[in-house]
């Protein structure tokens, strides 16, 4: 059973441990130290209105789910794709896999690409606790220094995950890409499945790009160099494709703590790549896919859009700037232009113009899309119609519209009325508003407690934010953000600045800059 954390006695706090069960309880002594990280994040979560702990009806339930994932692995149900050559790329340390990829060259030259995602409905079903804790939460939430999943580990680490050389239930949405990269056919299927091969970004990026050595599964595995090279031709014309069509290319840099023990000793960017690219345009073909399966079969869906940007007068000044001329009506496809050219043009300044378009543009959010309707689509991604369901063991929202593509399969009724959507989207919405609140957060924590050693000292920096609440910046080396708060008047996004550090707190995450020019 999975208990809420008591404490040995009245000066001491205790913190959660990373997998959600192992906690430790910290003195005051310890924590003048320096910040309790774990405990901080624990305390976010509760702040912010989520549930940190599993209540102890989804640990009554656990015993129940094996003998439930004990049959399926028994009686595996048809049809049987476990002969095929699966595979999976995620961060090395990743055990909850959702999902799998196989490709195949059909005679006319088209591509057929399966993706096989973790079926979590056939052992978490519809108003058990361990779904009405995960509706509650509404999405794993990655803080670097601890993990809150969405499910107990002992779900999505382990029994429903797509694990090398385990089998598992899984639904296959199979899309076939023609030579020009377009989606030419789609359908999707309950099936049996076996991942073959559990890589990770890294590795199987440096081999793409010809920068490292072929992973040793790949290297050991027959037909799997060949299997990956096709994956990556079918996503990179995706991927043309989608440039063509006007999506929006960024270069993320949101560092990840380097941790020694309970202590902060860097901290790390996670680069784009080669294998990277591949998954993220395997995953927005068959999002996308998803989504028009559904409303073929009449079927409602929760769609990821995102809006029109409100500030592109803004993004115009900013490409202005930069010696190009945007439309004065927001155009995705000359905006991805614009960006693709930035790129190629100047790399290493690359990330802090994804920045500043990213903010500008906003944050995606969840609609219900009912029979008959239309969404405005998602701007950055160059699609219309576009859906969460690729990861059900982190999104609730993936785990809503597997349940639903398997009563469209099925052909029987949809598991939710529209009702019942528009409450579970309005939650989920509002859950990742908060989630990446958290997020922020910890990432400043972590920043300030790692330079609480520097006050004082000079860094480059991009202008991030600007509201009634702040003017906040962007640092470039080390990749931190805080609030200016001398000499911040006239400041806008986008804009480059020299700061100087004059206070951190660390408890807090404040970073303090003043302007240095």
């Amino acid at each position: 059973m999975i208990d809420k954390w008591k404490c040995a006695g009245p000066q001491i706090a205790c913190a959660p441990g990373a997998n959600g069960r192992e906690g430790k309880c910290v003195s005051d002594r310890n924590l003048s130290e320096g910040p309790n990280l774990q405990l901080l994040a624990h305390n976010a979560m509760l702040e912010a209105g989520f549930s940190p702990e599993f209540p102890g009806a989804v640990a009554q339930e656990l015993p129940a789910i094996r003998q439930a994932a004990d049959r399926l692995r028994s009686n595996p149900p048809p049809p049987d794709l476990r002969g095929l050559l699966w595979s999976s790329i995620d961060n090395p340390t990743s055990r909850d896999l959702d999902q799998i990829e196989f490709a195949e060259r059909l005679p006319n030259g088209h591509i057929r690409i399966l993706l096989g995602i973790a079926d979590v409905d056939a052992l978490v079903p519809k108003g058990s606790a361990a779904d009405l804790h995960a509706a509650q939460n509404g999405m794993s939430i990655y803080l670097g220094v601890v993990t809150f999943p969405l499910f107990p580990p002992e779900i999505s680490n382990d029994m429903t995950s797509l694990l090398q050389d385990q089998d598992r239930p899984a639904v296959v949405v199979d899309v076939t890409l023609n030579p020009q990269g377009a989606v030419s056919a789609a359908a999707v299927s309950t099936v049996t499945v076996r991942n073959r091969a559990k890589l990770n970004y890294e590795s199987v990026g440096a081999w793409l790009e010809n920068t490292g050595p072929a992973p040793e599964l790949v290297e050991n595995t027959a037909g799997l160099a060949d299997q990956l090279h096709l994956q990556f031709e079918a996503a990179n014309k995706f991927h043309e494709e989608r440039i063509r069509a006007g999506a929006l290319e960024f270069e993320s840099i949101e560092p990840q703590p380097v941790m020694a023990g309970e202590s902060v000793a860097g901290l790390h960017l996670e680069k784009k790549n080669r294998a990277r690219d591949l998954i993220e345009n395997l995953m927005v073909a068959t999002n996308s896919a998803i989504a028009t399966f559904l409303e073929a079969r009449g079927f409602p869906s929760i769609q990821r859009v995102v809006r029109t940007p409100e500030r592109w007068p803004r993004i115009v000044a900013l490409a202005a700037e930069m010696g190009t001329q945007l439309p004065t009506a927001p155009d995705a496809v000359a905006l991805a232009e614009f960006l693709a050219r930035k790129r190629r043009d100047d790399p290493e300044h690359f990330p802090d113009l994804s920045l500043a378009i990213i903010k500008l543009i906003g944050a995606a959010e969840y609609v219900v899309l009912a029979k008959g309707k239309e969404t405005e689509g998602h701007f950055g991604l160059a699609v219309h119609d576009y859906t969460h369901a690729t990861a059900p063991n982190r999104r609730y929202p993936d785990l809503i519209t597997q349940r639903l593509l398997k009563a469209a399969i099925a052909r029987v009724a949809p598991p939710y009325s529209i009702p019942e959507l528009e409450e579970i989207v309005a939650r989920c919405n509002d859950r990742a508003q908060a989630a990446r609140k958290i997020e922020r957060l910890m990432r400043k924590i972590v920043a300030a407690t790692f330079l609480s050693g520097r006050i004082g000292e000079t860094f480059d920096a991009l202008v991030t934010g600007v509201s009634p609440k702040g003017t906040f910046a962007r640092v470039n080396n080390p990749p931190v953000e805080g609030r200016v708060v001398r000499g911040e008047a006239g400041l806008d996004v986008g804009e480059k600045v020299r700061v100087r550090l004059i206070g951190t707190n660390p408890e807090r995450g404040f970073i303090d800059f003043a302007r240095a020019n």
